[in-house]
């Protein structure tokens, strides 16, 4: 029997390490598309990140806190529709799409903290960061939104 294949794997950790890194190098080379392709999704998934955990998101219990022992407010960005199904009770109703027009409705909590909820979580972040230009220094969103206020079994009120 041959000892070729025993005394091939018998190389030290820094040999394989340079094995590795040459066919990685030899990759890139032959395919920089591909390679481009993979870094600029992974920069755009990075920043989409960056930019959603930016809008400092709570969670449900952390909200209740917030209502219960600092007076905040939540702010339900879903359509009336939506809204009227199940919502945090004692939460308003202020549409994303009429948030603008109509956020000097929250002007007198501008000292306490705003919970932003919509339906999962993913539009609200972009909610935060309105509020919080227009100082609202202390809007947070609820992370994974009223699907995970349900979720975590709290109390939801229909009108």
């Amino acid at each position: 029997m041959p000892q070729a294949p025993v005394q091939a794997l018998a190389g030290t950790r820094n040999e394989y390490e340079f094995v590795m890194i040459d066919q990685l190098l030899e990759f890139v080379s032959r395919h920089p598309l591909l390679v481009g392709a993979f870094v600029a999704v992974g920069a755009a998934f990075m920043a989409y990140e960056a930019r959603r955990s930016a809008a400092g998101g709570v969670s449900s219990g952390e909200a209740t806190a917030m209502v219960n022992r600092e007076d905040g407010v939540i702010v339900d960005l879903r359509e009336k529709s939506e809204f009227r199904k199940a919502h945090i009770p004692g939460s308003r109703n202020i549409p994303n799409d009429r948030l603008d027009d109509r956020m000097q409705e929250l002007d007198e909590h501008k000292d306490k903290p705003i919970i932003v909820v919509c339906k999962m979580g993913q539009q609200s972040g972009a909610a935060v960061e309105k509020l919080r230009k227009a100082g609202f220094t202390r809007a947070v969103r609820l992370k994974g939104g009223i699907s995970q206020w349900q979720a975590d079994d709290l109390p939801t009120a229909r009108r």
